[in-house]
């Protein structure tokens, strides 16, 4: 039994009405930057315990250093938001594209230091292979999707940052540190993918 006809259903239905109240940073962004920018969730095609693939970006970066993210980067020129998604995937994790089915583009993120980044959503196989690139991966891991849906999974913060107060969510797991627009994006598509219509919900 494959997840890709129940979780195509419920992102469907999820992402055919309006919600005017999702997360976005685009208050913070200075200097009028909207640089394209994708990223790819995937989730493993485990049925009733659907793992989602996360990395934690090498400590000496420049920018968002140990920072937890999905596989991601810039759209390139030509590009649109799959292909950028599933190359990045590719660079960074050799994830084969050829073993992600893609399920959808979900609500583009502003984030505050002007990227517009676009989620793209997608079913792998469990048990990849996969061959992190030192350059921008200095680990990764899975975590549950059933937990990342779950809004009473995550704890709310605010910090004062660039004259404004911002609010941020974060979760602790097997001792990464999910929040920031990692966090955001999770907490935007968990409005359009019912927990409920995946899983068995008490």
């Amino acid at each position: 039994m494959s997840l890709f006809e129940p979780i195509s259903r419920a992102f469907a239905e999820g992402h055919a009405r309006a919600i005017p109240d999702l997360l976005s940073d685009a208050q913070f962004a200075r200097d009028g930057r909207a640089t394209p920018a994708a990223v790819l969730i995937a989730i493993t095609d485990v049925p009733h315990d659907p793992q989602v693939i996360l990395t934690q970006r090498p400590r000496a970066m420049r920018d968002h250093p140990g920072q937890v993210a999905f596989p991601g980067g810039k759209i390139d020129p030509g590009e649109d938001a799959v292909t950028a998604a599933l190359r990045e995937a590719e660079e960074e994790l050799a994830l084969p594209r050829s073993a992600v089915r893609v399920i959808g583009s979900s609500d583009v993120y502003h984030t505050g230091t002007g990227f517009v980044v676009t989620p793209v959503v997608g079913l792998v196989p469990p048990g990849l292979v996969l061959c992190p690139n030192p350059a921008e991966v200095e680990a990764w891991f899975e975590a549950p999707l059933r937990l990342l849906l779950d809004p009473a999974s995550w704890t709310s913060h605010e910090a004062f940052w660039r004259g404004s107060t911002r609010r941020y969510l974060e979760l602790e797991w097997q001792g990464f540190r999910i929040w920031g627009v990692t966090a955001a994006i999770i907490a935007n598509l968990s409005r359009r993918i019912s927990r409920e219509a995946l899983f068995d919900v008490a």
